[in-house]
């Protein structure tokens, strides 16, 4: 927090000047497109995320897009009627229905498990528990569920975290290939394809069981869950660590959350949610010029690659009112803005598990935040993965009584 002897007003509950953002620093490491343009305001933003040319150009999307029509592209690098059939074809494992009546169970479980086990040894790395609790929930909806869970987090949990740079010298580019194919294979044959054969005989309502019945070969579920791994459990764990952080260290928001009944909670986890977005990047390549009218945007032709900068759209003024880098639970946003800005993103792309990761954080911060001395002994570290464009939080350490 920054300028602590500034007044108050009375639309900044804080101090005026104060940046409550913990990860702003982080991104200044930027992504992976070069020579994009970038938008600032919450209506450019949009304007390029809802634009019915643009396609998908971070995360691999492009290198991905040159394998060709042979092996089927995962649903996240889909574009047009392709994806919304794929994508209308799936959306019943994260309706509001669905994750309240089937997930809501399991997650109320894992945290009662997770809290119980902390209370136990009084000391743990809380990144550890985000980890485990993401991918078990995950896990379930995508249908990874035939393996041993921890070791499930901790062999998906390489491909997320550390330095993706590639190395310039040949032989350890290729060392490293090697490594990284040696990783996939040993996901594949001890998570992905015991969970296929298990499916293969008998259906469940999970991802992979409609992948079975949609074709799809062992491959091509392998990518899909590599997808919904980042997806569903990288950022879900990242997202986890840093409202606990914000908790932890602020006692006013922690207070008016423990305070709040469940919608208040969901929407002050939406408020940290929209100034510490985990993603901080999302890339679109136009296909058409973008009109100057749309949202302000301008000087974007067709061809041009536009970083979509989520954390300059979600502290917008205009968008969000005064003290936009503040976390100020009981924040009025209009409906157009949504109380999380652009944190899931907006359009056809719109991540789909936002309900699932809202409310597992919920359920388990809701029994963490209460255990007895509950404190934070060490804050996490901070640092950047340039291929999801967000942070990480590692060696996030709690105690309690």
């Amino acid at each position: 927090m920054t300028n602590q002897g500034s007044p108050q007003t009375a639309d900044c509950p804080f101090h005026e000047g104060e940046d409550h953002r913990k990860s702003a620093a982080a991104s200044v490491g930027g992504g992976t497109v070069k020579d994009a343009v970038q938008t600032y305001t919450f209506d450019a933003a949009r304007a390029v995320l809802r634009n019915q040319s643009a396609r998908q150009a971070g995360f691999m999307a492009e290198q991905v897009g040159k394998i060709g029509s042979a092996t089927r592209q995962p649903i996240l690098f889909l574009e047009g009627e392709a994806h919304r059939v794929q994508r209308s074809a799936t959306a019943r494992f994260f309706t509001p229905k669905i994750v309240t009546t089937r997930y809501r169970g399991l997650m109320i479980r894992l945290s009662d498990d997770l809290v119980r086990r902390f209370r136990a040894c009084k000391r743990v790395k809380l990144d550890d528990l985000s980890l485990e609790l993401a991918v078990a929930v995950a896990g379930d909806i995508v249908g990874l569920t035939d393996s041993d869970p921890q070791g499930l987090a901790a062999r998906l949990d390489v491909f997320f975290t550390g330095n993706f740079d590639p190395p310039k010298n040949f032989i350890k580019a290729f060392a490293r290939f090697l490594h990284q194919q040696y990783l996939v294979l040993r996901f594949y044959y001890k998570d992905v394809a015991p969970a296929i054969r298990s499916r293969r005989k008998q259906r469940k309502d999970d991802v992979i069981s409609h992948l079975i019945d949609q074709g799809y070969n062992g491959r091509e579920i392998l990518t899909e869950c590599l997808v919904y791994g980042a997806a569903g459990m990288a950022t879900t764990r990242e997202f986890i660590v840093m409202a606990a952080w914000h908790m932890l260290s602020n006692d006013a928001i922690r207070t008016a959350f423990l305070e709040g009944d469940e919608h208040e909670k969901v929407a002050i986890l939406e408020e940290i949610l929209r100034i510490e977005p985990v993603v901080g990047y999302i890339y679109r390549r136009l296909h058409e010029d973008l009109p100057t009218t749309e949202g302000g945007a301008q000087g974007v032709r067709k061809g041009d690659a536009v970083a979509v900068d989520v954390r300059a759209a979600n502290t917008d003024v205009a968008a969000f009112g005064t003290c936009p880098m503040q976390i100020q639970p009981g924040r009025k946003v209009s409906a157009k803005y949504g109380n999380a800005g652009l944190a899931f993103g907006d359009g056809e792309h719109r991540c789909p598990g936002a309900q699932v990761a809202l409310q597992e954080t919920c359920l388990f911060l809701e029994r963490l935040m209460q255990v007895p001395g509950l404190k934070l002994e060490r804050a996490p570290d901070l640092s950047w993965n340039q291929l999801v464009t967000g942070y990480e939080l590692r060696n996030c350490v709690i105690t309690c009584d």
